[in-house]
């Protein structure tokens, strides 16, 4: 059997576990989309498994946008199908940046935020691939000091945002797909987050102290996977946002406590399981004066968040919502 790694995971296609962890949306959700627009996945591996494509994900992201937008599922869905393939991407001329025999490249995702954009004077097209491959190998042979270097480098070289969408997500989505295929590759996911933590806490730490209320980034109560809150919190870190992490499994009571000690201006809440993902002590949570926003996000949350909760459902979009709040 051959072994799925990042560096083919575009080939193979994506299973609807892993569809559901980049696009934002419940697997659930998506098996409806399926079932009553045909928004489904395309393509099929050689054990006859069911796989998203790139096309694919295009699609199934047009039909949330156009649903965020007010629109109706089944319009929606009948504009998604008909998106036109994206035009073939033309060849940069060489410049001094990026000379005729540079390797081949890949640019950056539409709308990756500032903190991701390449460095002055370097076009998209001529930023390197993320070492997708190189960071999975390692990770897989738990070479927690080659997982750090390649951490490391690619923050610097991009920043949080870019490094998050390219190249972290991927390899966590080979790595959970692997478990759900194998059973096995706990202990590597548990290496991979681990290195990758410190990696975006040291970036957090870099904002230097000043005047005005911070952001404060939490975990719901009970739940324990609070790496995308140190993602935001590095990724704010890197546009100047001040803030306070209180990480896995924060009880809304210290929550609240700490809401009122600090008075942010916005308040972040993580749930990436459902179990976790209960709204309801959300409207219980202080109203603070000077007025505070709070964000949500995750897959966990279950039904409509309370009236003045704002639901985000990327990293991008949760840095543009915290950042036009403080504006």
């Amino acid at each position: 059997m051959v072994e799925e790694t990042p560096d083919n995971v575009e080939d193979a296609g994506y299973g609807i576990g892993a569809a559901s962890r980049r696009l934002g949306v419940p697997a659930p959700t998506l098996r409806t989309w399926n079932l009553r627009y045909g928004l489904g996945p395309s393509r099929r591996t050689p054990g006859g498994h069911r796989r998203y494509d790139a096309a694919d994900l295009r699609r199934l992201t047009e039909m949330k946008r156009l649903i965020a937008t007010g629109l109706a599922p089944a319009e929606a869905a009948r504009l998604a199908l008909a998106l036109p393939p994206p035009p073939p991407a033309a060849t940069p001329e060489p410049t001094e940046e990026t000379p005729a025999d540079a390797p081949e490249t890949g640019a950056p995702p539409t709308g990756t935020p500032a903190t991701g954009a390449p460095p002055t004077g370097v076009s998209e097209a001529g930023l390197r691939r993320p070492p997708t491959a190189a960071l999975a190998r390692a990770a897989l042979v738990l070479d927690s000091h080659q997982v750090s270097g390649l951490v490391e480098e690619t923050l610097a070289r991009h920043g949080v945002v870019w490094t998050w969408e390219r190249l972290l997500l991927p390899v966590f989505d080979a790595i959970c797909r692997r478990q759900d295929d194998t059973g096995a590759g706990i202990d590597v996911e548990h290496l991979l987050s681990d290195r990758v933590q410190a990696a975006l806490q040291r970036r957090a730490r870099d904002v230097p102290p000043h005047e005005g209320r911070p952001v404060l980034l939490a975990c719901a109560e009970d739940e324990q996977h609070s790496l995308p809150v140190h993602a935001l919190a590095a990724a704010l870190g890197e546009v100047g946002v001040q803030t306070r992490v209180l990480g896995a499994r924060t009880p809304y009571a210290a929550l609240a406590h700490a809401m009122r000690r600090l008075g942010p201006v916005v308040v972040f809440v993580w749930s990436q399981q459902a179990i976790t993902g209960d709204t309801a002590p959300l409207a219980a949570l202080p109203r603070l004066r000077p007025a505070c926003r709070i964000v949500i996000g995750g897959l966990g949350w279950q039904g409509e968040p309370p009236p003045g909760v704002v639901r985000v459902s990327t990293l991008p979009e949760a840095v543009a919502r915290i950042t036009a709040t403080l504006a």
